[in-house]
Formats: structure tokens, C-alpha cells, sequence
């Protein structure tokens, strides 16, 4: 196709079609994805504060869960709060420059998160098949070395494909982006030249981290299949798979919606066909991650409840003062 219309150097915002269907439930969508955020926010932190304040959780598992929280955190902010104020002011544009920022740390962040899912997979695979070496293998050092690795690894193959995008040229000012994000298919269905060389790249650097991590968190779970088939006792199988019952949850729900947007060699489609995937992976997933963990999870549960005790306690302390005070001012 040839060029025409604006470099992107000129184009200065788009339109975001977000739900056009949901248009006559605008107050009632803004009110679910309000709550969804709120809810995201606080579960996720909640789970960020138990871990680093709790000596019990001083583990790997449960450093990386912190990890998963964050990027939680991070990626629906990246999102939400966009589509919440379009929601209130009904201004649906996004800047040029807004839109490739979203577009770089949305990817950035569900890249790390992938490659995050993988070394957890790795983590319960030792801590099940090799637990009398498992805490020489998953040291401290050790863990944060992989926690880097999975932020870096997310953060610069990303790099490339948006340098990319931002050079695209555009046919029209205010083109209306087929999304309630500036995603990757939408974008470049924009563009005023052929893309067709970007979206293989893209369809190989996507499936790159979606395959290769998929695949060591499917070899992870056949080695501890295997391994816990092979224990005698009920009840060591039963703890050894309670474990792994959490993980194996949220990897269902995020790697399966992530290969069905772009692990495809299209991924021109409008929101019609993709937003309930993206749905799941940007607002499902995030909420329900810290109430899986938690309520699977006994000894969550239970330094859960024990920070909210100290915080009751706390807060009935500094109290006493202040009712004190009041008595002996009645008196």
C-alpha cells in the first residue's frame, strides 16, 4: 500500500473504539471495571505486604508470588485507569505518544509475566522432585537472579516492535484504534504501508515467549506427575499436588487466552473476535490471582490473618489514649 496521510512523527492522537456495543451500559461498566481495579489493587498489594512482612513466606514460592503481584498491579494500570476517565469525560482519545507507551509496557509487562509463570513452574518442580537439594538450588541469589531475568526479559525484545510501531506511518488523525487499548493487531491495521513483515516479527517474538515458556511449565508439570504418581503414601501425593493446585490455576487461564490472541499469524482482528480474551488476561486474571493463592493456600490464609490481627490490635491501642483522655475529661 502506499503511503499517504501522516508520518507518525504528525499523527498526534487516536480514538479508542473501546465497547461500542456496551454504549447503553456505560455507568454500569465503569462501576465493574472501577471495582475490578479496586479489587486488583488491594488483593494484589495485600499479597505484597504478607509476603514481605511474614518470616513463614521467606521462601521462593512465595517471593515470586510478590513478583506476580506486582506485575499485576502494573499491568492493569497500565489500562484501567485510561478507560475509566474516557468512561467520564466520554473523550475516547488517546495521544500518539500515550498510545505507543501503553502499547510498550502492556507487552513488556505480560512478556515478564510469561517468562514469571515459567520459573514458578521450574521453583515447584525442584521443590517436588529434588527437595533434599532444593534449598541449595533455589537460594536466595539464585531466586533474585531469575526474578531479573524475567523483568529483562520482558522489558527489552519489546523494545524493537514498538521503535517499529512509533515509525508506522498513519493515513488519518483521530483513526479509531478497533479496541479498548492501543494492542498490537489494531494498530498496525492502521498503518498507511504493508505490515505484513511486523506482524511475522511480532508473530515470532510472541511466540517465542508464549511457546518456549509454555513449554518449560509443561515439562515442569510432567517431571512432577511423575515424581508424585510414583510416591507411595495418599497423602504425600495429595500435598505434593496442593503445592502445585494454585500455579497450575492462574498458568491455565493466562497462558490459554494469551496463544489465542497472538500466537496466531494474524492478529488483525477487532475487538468483536478478541476482547473477551483480553478481557480475561487484563482484568480476570489480576482479581482472581491473590483470591486463588489465598484461599488455596493455608499458610496465606493464615499470615493473612495474622496481619490483620496485629492490625486490629494496633489500631484498638492507639485508641486507648484518646478514650482515656475523653474519660478522664467527663469525670
Amino acid at each position: 500500500m502506499a503511503l499517504g496521510g501522516n508520518q507518525s512523527g504528525g499523527m498526534t492522537e487516536f480514538v479508542l473504539a473501546g465497547f461500542p456495543e456496551l454504549n447503553g451500559t456505560r455507568t454500569e461498566l465503569f462501576s465493574v471495571l472501577l471495582l475490578a481495579y479496586l479489587l486488583t489493587l488491594t488483593s494484589n498489594v495485600l499479597i505484597v505486604g504478607v509476603v514481605g512482612a511474614d518470616t513463614r513466606l521467606q521462601t521462593p514460592m512465595y517471593f515470586f508470588l510478590g513478583h506476580l503481584s506486582c506485575l499485576e498491579i502494573l499491568i492493569t494500570s497500565v489500562i484501567i485507569p485510561k478507560m475509566l476517565s474516557s468512561f467520564l469525560s466520554r473523550q475516547h482519545t488517546i495521544s500518539f505518544s500515550a498510545c505507543v507507551t501503553q502499547f510498550y509496557f502492556y507487552f513488556f509487562l505480560g512478556a515478564s509475566e510469561l517468562l514469571l509463570l515459567a520459573v514458578m513452574s521450574v521453583d515447584r518442580y525442584l521443590a517436588v522432585c529434588h527437595p533434599l537439594r532444593y534449598p541449595l538450588l533455589m537460594n536466595g541469589a539464585v531466586c533474585s537472579r531469575m526474578a531479573l531475568a524475567c523483568w529483562m526479559g520482558g522489558l527489552f525484545p519489546v523494545l524493537g516492535p514498538t521503535v517499529a510501531v512509533a515509525l508506522l506511518p498513519f493515513c488519518k488523525q483521530g483513526a479509531v484504534v478497533q479496541h479498548f487499548f492501543c494492542d498490537s493487531g489494531p494498530l498496525l491495521h492502521l498503518a498507511c504501508t504493508n505490515t505484513k513483515k511486523l506482524v511475522e516479527t511480532d508473530f515470532i517474538l510472541a511466540s517465542l515467549v508464549i511457546v518456549s515458556s509454555l513449554a518449560i511449565t509443561a515439562a515442569s508439570y510432567g517431571h512432577i506427575i511423575l515424581a508424585v504418581l510414583r510416591m507411595p503414601s495418599a497423602s504425600g501425593r495429595q500435598k505434593a499436588f496442593s503445592t502445585c493446585t494454585s500455579h497450575l490455576m492462574v498458568v491455565t487461564l493466562f497462558y490459554g487466552s494469551a496463544i489465542f490472541l497472538y500466537v496466531r499469524p494474524s492478529q488483525s482482528g477487532s475487538v468483536d473476535t478478541n476482547w473477551v480474551a483480553t478481557m480475561i488476561t487484563t482484568f480476570v486474571t489480576p482479581v482472581l490471582n491473590p483470591f486463588i493463592y489465598a484461599l488455596l493456600n493455608e499458610q496465606v490464609k493464615e499470615a493473612l490473618k495474622d496481619m490483620f490481627r496485629k492490625i486490629a490490635a494496633s489500631f484498638l491501642r492507639s485508641l486507648s489514649p484518646a478514650e482515656h483522655f475523653l474519660k478522664k475529661t467527663v469525670e
